[in-house]
């Protein structure tokens, strides 16, 4: 009576290292929900990836992590004044994004965040001059600049990394360690031969749990079949079967993540045209499932519960058996999955 994540172990870990030999140095970032694995999970194979220092989203997920995990932890959330203090070990290393959050970080280890074209957060051109006084006061363990995934305007990753290079460099602070996000191998490469004296560390999460798509899969069981036929009534609203065929009872709901989506970035007209279609058929209770049965991704019957969903299986399918197990598709930063098999 679970929602599994099925993990292919060997393939995994082949992926993580492979990962890791293309960006030396490397940071593990382990935040949120441990990308599906939780961090329990995560604070294992990074000691096996054998990396000096993990990142973290906030202090709550440092304190967590710090009885996991015996090396340096970045805290990828800048430091406010207003923030809840968190007793942490000195081997806590903080953000800041600004010059006000590094004077508050007073005899801290701290990595300074540079505004990039995200425009999320970070210190600007116009504070590198008050900047150079307040690192006095704290222990600088370099910069850091978090960059876009996409470049719609056709720049370049590595000539933004550089322009802020040079401005940090012509405003006389240390270049010994830049923290990077989102460059590729080769771009990373680039840098480290055109600035050979300072240490690029890439933070990695994403790419090295999860690029490797086919080393996990997510699986519900099935609790329940029910066969209906067209006009039957379900459920908790009642409503009408569809035509005829079975309602299959899944591991998996509301508290594991399933019918939650976080909101997409619509790109062309393709994609638009298929946002327009889902939302449509949504108001009139159509809504795909992330369930699969007989090759095909079905249909929820209703919206889903807090630990199950019902399923609609049409009778042209193959009927499913109490015991059977329906492959989810489901994005591993909002699941929670009952339990982590390796196989």
């Amino acid at each position: 009576m679970a929602l599994t994540l099925y993990v292919d172990t060997d393939r995994w870990r082949a992926h993580q290292r492979s990962v890791a030999a293309d960006f030396p140095e490397l940071v593990p970032v382990c935040k949120g929900n441990g990308y599906g694995f939780g961090h329990d999970r995560l604070a294992e194979e990074i000691k096996l990836l054998g990396t000096d220092t993990l990142a973290v989203g906030t202090t709550y997920e440092a304190a967590a992590m710090k009885d996991r995990f015996a090396g340096d932890l970045l805290v990828l959330t800048p430091y406010r004044r207003t923030e809840e203090p968190v007793p942490l070990p000195y081997r806590v290393v903080r953000s800041a994004s600004s010059v006000d959050g590094v004077y508050g970080l007073h005899g801290a280890r701290v990595v300074v965040e540079v505004m990039s074209s995200m425009k999320r957060h970070g210190v600007t051109g116009s504070d590198l001059g008050k900047l150079r006084a307040a690192i006095e006061d704290v222990q600088l363990e370099g910069f850091a600049i978090h960059l876009p995934l996409d470049r719609t305007d056709g720049t370049d990753a590595v000539e933004e990394v550089i322009g802020w290079m040079d401005r940090l460099r012509a405003a006389r602070l240390p270049l010994d360690t830049m923290f990077v996000s989102h460059l590729s191998s080769v771009e990373l490469a680039r840098l480290r031969q055109q600035f050979p004296q300072t240490r690029f560390r890439a933070r990695i999460g994403t790419r090295l749990w999860l690029g490797d798509h086919d080393a996990t899969e997510y699986r519900g069981e099935v609790l329940d079949v029910t066969p209906v036929v067209r006009g039957d009534r379900f459920g908790y609203r009642q409503q009408k079967a569809s035509g005829d065929g079975w309602l299959a009872v899944v591991s998996g709901g509301t508290s594991h993540g399933v019918g939650l989506e976080a909101p997409k970035a619509l790109h062309g007209m393709t994609s638009r045209a298929k946002g327009v279609a889902r939302a449509g058929l949504a108001t009139v209770n159509r809504n795909l499932s992330p369930y699969v049965w007989d090759g095909k991704q079905r249909w929820f019957a209703e919206p889903p519960h807090m630990q199950v969903s019902i399923v609609f299986i049409p009778a042209e399918a193959q009927e499913p058996k109490v015991g059977d197990e329906m492959k989810a598709i489901l994005r591993h930063t909002t699941t929670q999955p009952d339990r982590v098999v390796d196989r």
